[in-house]
């Protein structure tokens, strides 16, 4: 349970510092026959900034129970 509160508390820094991420994909435009044409569309995945804080407060606590449990 301490690995997963420590792998949240750094994702939930990675949101605060990021508030998105872009990628790109290929899509087919025209495909007649023999002749096919390709467009690069530029997509991105948005969160708010409160998440990230909500996830970094999640991970916290998950540390925190487990050092207790010990």
């Amino acid at each position: 349970m301490k690995i997963f509160g420590i792998v949240l508390v750094v994702a939930g820094i990675i949101m605060l510092l990021m508030s998105g991420i872009s990628f790109t994909t290929e899509e087919k435009v025209i495909d007649a026959g023999p002749i096919e044409v390709n467009a690069d569309k530029e997509r991105r995945i948005e969160w708010p900034a409160y998440a990230g804080g909500i996830v970094l407060v999640a991970g916290a606590i998950l540390i925190g129970v487990g050092a207790k449990k010990k």
